[in-house]
């Protein structure tokens, strides 16, 4: 498996796309260079059209007329699902038997970024040696053969791609809405004014939920960090409490992570979306999940009440998708909370997450504090460092440090011990050294970090 991330001043590229700061290194002139480039590898293997779509940062309309005119330079059809989420595009690209599609998020980055995302046929994001390739081709824009007045590619729009989307998850075995909706569920929603406006008031109204809501206007001005942490979710939780409300939900800027608030306005963590969509999963039938290398061990613990191992994969929903395709898993995803359900595609997706969190609230007859007392609790420490270190070396004395370990450098380095682990990698999307660890307590996590700071000082 092909891994890379690249650097040029801020704008960064790798296997989840090409992302930098709107204005300065992720212009306009960029955008229409990447998607032609795109376009060009894409329609030389036989495709006609591309799916445009894009998430609701002040600066998308301004690049989707870029990466359309860039696809179009090169002899593409464009199909234009306008402000969607980014699991809604993928479906569109298979729904069109597209030569792929662009997305145009930065997904949990700050206001100030944005990024195109690289669709392929079957839907997922592009594997590292398609992107390598990519990579070639846009960095020289005169290598980019444009085609002549007759053959430049036409331009189509496609509003129900969300339509089609809730229509799918709710015919899904695994959701039972008849279920959900006799529970008559209250949910406090936050979309961070980003396009989960778009989607989720829908699902919730058709699962027949009561919904207080936050921030669902589709403006792209983000009132807070727009990562669904814990530390991002304070407004959400005193919308629970002030609606006396049975969850709270929020959602990142492109709809493809979920966070769970409880009954009591207090965020759980990230890792419980997909312990829980794994819970209701499994419940109705047995099979491999594949998570990526940075997840919680409540994912194994929950897996391992039907008797189920987890298998892991380097981080990024593209090399999880494909390890899940490979196994014939039939759930899995990222700790991020990014859920991923083949049955409906190999994509993370934020509303499949809702529904599967809500299907087993309803099936437990239980609160979500009630659901996360069930487990085993863990502590997860999460810090960063600027790149520069020697990683071949920081990686080779850790190993020496901890010698009964269980070792995996699928992805950067991860030491593993029954109750605890360390993870150590270059983020994909941002210039960092990301250091995560989990443990029984907050003690022992910092510890492990602690350790690889010592040999970084």
């Amino acid at each position: 498996m092909v891994t890379f991330c690249t650097m040029s001043g801020t704008l960064m590229t790798s296997v989840s796309g090409v992302r930098g700061l709107v204005g300065t290194d992720l212009t306009p002139e960029v955008v229409a260079r990447y998607a032609a480039a795109f376009g060009r590898i894409v329609g030389a293997e036989g495709g006609g059209s591309v799916v445009l779509a894009r998430d609701a940062r002040t600066s998308g309309r301004m690049f989707a007329a870029s990466a359309r005119a860039g696809l179009q330079s090169v002899g593409l059809d464009v199909i234009d699902c306008g402000l969607v989420p980014t699991p809604t595009a993928q479906l569109a690209v298979e729904h069109h038997h597209a030569a792929g599609g662009i997305i145009i998020t930065a997904s949990h980055n700050p206001i100030e970024w944005n990024a195109l995302k690289f669709v392929g046929p079957d839907g997922l994001f592009l594997d590292g040696e398609t992107a390598a390739r990519l990579l070639a081709l846009a960095g020289d824009g005169a290598a980019v053969p444009r085609v002549g007045w007759d053959r430049i590619g036409g331009d189509a729009r496609d509003d129900a791609a969300v339509d089609r989307h809730l229509d799918a998850l709710l015919r899904l075995p695994v959701v039972d809405a008849a279920q959900i909706r006799a529970r008559g569920l209250t949910v406090a929603l936050d979309c961070v004014r980003g396009a989960g406006g778009t989607v989720m008031p829908l699902l919730l109204g058709r699962l027949g939920c009561t919904v207080h809501a936050m921030d669902v206007e589709t403006d792209g001005r983000f009132p807070r960090p727009p990562e669904p942490l814990p530390q991002n979710l304070q407004g959400l939780g005193q919308l629970v409490r002030r609606t006396a409300a049975d969850i709270g939900i929020a959602v990142d800027p492109d709809v493809d992570r979920l966070a769970v608030v409880d009954q009591r306005g207090e965020p759980i963590g990230e890792d419980y979306t997909l312990a829980f969509a794994v819970r209701a999963v499994l419940a109705r039938g047995a099979g491999a999940v594949v998570v990526n290398l940075s997840t919680s061990l409540v994912v194994d613990d929950a897996a391992r009440a039907f008797g189920v191992d987890v298998a892991r994969a380097p981080v990024g929903e593209a090399n999880v998708a494909r390890a899940m395709r490979e196994a014939g898993a039939v759930v899995g995803g990222e700790g991020n909370g990014g859920v991923i359900l083949p049955a409906l595609h190999y994509g993370r997706d934020a509303p499949l997450a809702a529904a599967l969190v809500l299907g087993l609230l309803a099936d437990a007859g239980a609160t979500v504090s009630d659901l996360v007392a069930d487990q085993p609790r863990y502590a997860i420490v999460k810090d960063k460092v600027p790149r520069g270190a020697d990683m071949a070396a920081l990686y080779a004395a850790l190993e020496r440090n901890f010698p009964d370990a269980t070792v995996d450098r699928q992805d950067g380095l991860r030491l593993a011990w029954p109750d605890r682990w360390l993870h150590v990698r270059p983020s994909g999307t941002e210039p960092i050294v990301r250091l995560i660890a989990e443990a029984r307590t907050a003690t022992e996590a910092r510890e492990l970090i602690a350790a690889v700071r010592t040999l970084l000082a």
